[in-house]
């Protein structure tokens, strides 16, 4: 099969297509043939393997040793490992290839991978397999967001700062799906696209901060952290919720060694110091997730917007459009275009 192989940590010259064996599916894992995966800013830490920390969390500490990257895919079952019933050959899934975070490679740059079962669900029959590939990361995180640190509710006041990225784009329609009232907040160029997204109200950040405002909200979700935690926190109604994601710009904010885990560590310990109870969200459920985020999508109450969708040997070239931000929307990368 053909693989994107990961040789060392650098910048997109660290990646090679390769032929490689088809792995076999353990127990309780499920065989891919992947029709299509996604991009995200994990990916890019760990091929850059940046912050230092994710070195030690399974990304390779003195290396990457030849691992496969990519973690979301869609594709069709080729295979299952005992002790696997939620799918059989031939079932059209989606979801994630990583067994515990993603702070791993998960293998989904192939044409065939990996996964575990309880980390899959069935594609909608409505869904393309691009738009299915887009689903998986992004959608989790903005799941978390919305409903487990976030708790929103009908009439919700929620402001989403990043709000035309993959996450906080998700993060938009889910509160409104909802029945919360979003402000959206982004650059210039984007505005239109969180208009289209739902969004009640546009804030283009070139032009207006958001925490210098009057408005109050019931819930930030913030994925940069590009203004102070003070500030942020001062936005918020009494007992309202600030949710930071932890988008550091690429290396650009976060730093070298520990990343965008500055900015929580502060967080918590303003929290604490104002006698708030830091949120720490549970692991997701996630065939319950997934099942949730494909039946939005399929009804239309979700849309992945897919930005750019490339071939196998262009996953570099797919990195620096994430890196340099050249794309709206996910990028997706197609690996066997289903037959028609």
């Amino acid at each position: 099969m053909r693989a994107i192989v990961h040789t060392r940590y650098a910048r997109t010259d660290n990646l090679e297509l390769r032929e490689l064996p088809i792995p076999s599916p353990k127990p309780g894992e499920v065989l891919v043939r992947v029709h299509a995966t996604s991009m995200h800013a994990d990916i890019w830490h760990l091929v850059n393997g940046r912050p230092y920390f994710l070195r030690l969390m399974g990304a390779g500490l003195f290396g990457p040793g030849g691992k496969i990257p990519g973690t979301d895919l869609s594709g069709v079952v080729e295979a299952v490992g005992s002790s696997v019933t939620r799918f059989k050959q031939g079932d059209a899934i989606f979801g994630e290839t990583t067994r515990s975070h993603q702070w791993s490679h998960g293998g989904a740059f192939a044409d065939y991978a990996v996964a575990p079962a309880h980390k899959l669900a069935l594609k909608p029959a409505t869904l393309s397999f691009v738009e299915a590939a887009a689903l998986p990361t992004s959608g989790l995180i903005a799941c978390q967001a919305t409903f487990d640190e976030g708790a929103v509710k009908a009439g919700d006041a929620v402001l989403v700062n990043g709000a035309a990225g993959a996450v906080g784009l998700f993060a938009l329609q889910l509160c409104k799906d909802a029945g919360a009232v979003v402000t959206a907040v982004d650059g210039s160029a984007k505005l239109e696209a969180l208009r289209q997204a739902g969004a009640d109200a546009v804030l283009d950040y070139t032009v207006m901060d958001y925490t210098a405002g009057e408005d109050r909200y019931d819930l930030v979700i913030d994925i940069p952290g590009n203004h102070p935690i003070k500030r942020c926190l001062g936005v918020l109604k009494p007992w309202g919720r600030y949710v930071y994601i932890g988008h550091d710009g690429y290396g650009a904010t976060g730093g070298r060694w520990i990343g965008s885990m500055a900015r929580f560590l502060r967080l918590w310990l303003v929290q604490w110091l104002r006698g708030q109870r830091p949120r720490f969200p549970p692991a997701p459920d996630y065939p319950k997730r997934l099942a949730m985020l494909g039946r939005l999508a399929a009804d239309g109450r979700l849309r992945p917007r897919v930005g750019r969708v490339l071939a196998l040997d262009h996953v570099p070239e797919a990195l620096r459009c994430l890196e340099q931000g050249a794309v709206e929307g996910k990028i997706v990368v197609e690996v066997a275009p289903p037959a028609q």
